[in-house]
């Protein structure tokens, strides 16, 4: 959900479908990370279950979470985004919650990072998107 809030601001922000393909790309490996790193069998994340469903929910206009990224990234304001929905965009909240958890098992999650500062702390989306794909190349494997 937080990858697909991602996915909508790359969206929003028009800068196509390759920036969006590195975008879940990297957002597969972070997700893999926290997970691993909190029990789970890396695998699951390659399946229908991790890959499947990411690649939906960060490219279908009928994703929720995707819907609000993609209005951030066209200038909204998410005061307004979330008055105006009549269903639950689960990502905002479990953005807040996977930041924390990442905080407190010190483990990097750039795109859960810029997300978090997008949604709770003003930066915006531009910068955000600028920021994570301005970053250095490392390993995409988990």
């Amino acid at each position: 959900n937080v990858m697909a809030i991602a996915a909508g601001i790359c969206d929003g922000l028009g800068l196509g479908h390759n920036a969006r393909a590195a975008l879940i790309t990297r957002g597969l490996v972070e997700m893999t990370r926290l997970g691993v790193k909190l029990g789970a069998e890396s695998k699951t994340f390659a399946g229908l279950s991790g890959l499947g469903d990411l690649v939906l929910t960060c490219t279908s206009c009928l994703s929720r979470n995707y819907t609000v990224g993609k209005r951030l990234g066209k200038g909204e304001g998410i005061r307004e985004i979330l008055s105006s929905m009549r269903m639950v965009a689960e990502g905002i909240k479990t953005t807040h919650s996977a930041y924390f958890l990442s905080q407190r098992e010190k483990i990097e999650m750039p795109i859960t990072s810029e997300v978090y500062a997008i949604l709770y702390q003003g930066k915006s989306p531009l910068e955000g998107l600028k920021d994570l794909l301005s970053r250095t190349l490392k390993r995409e494997f988990w």
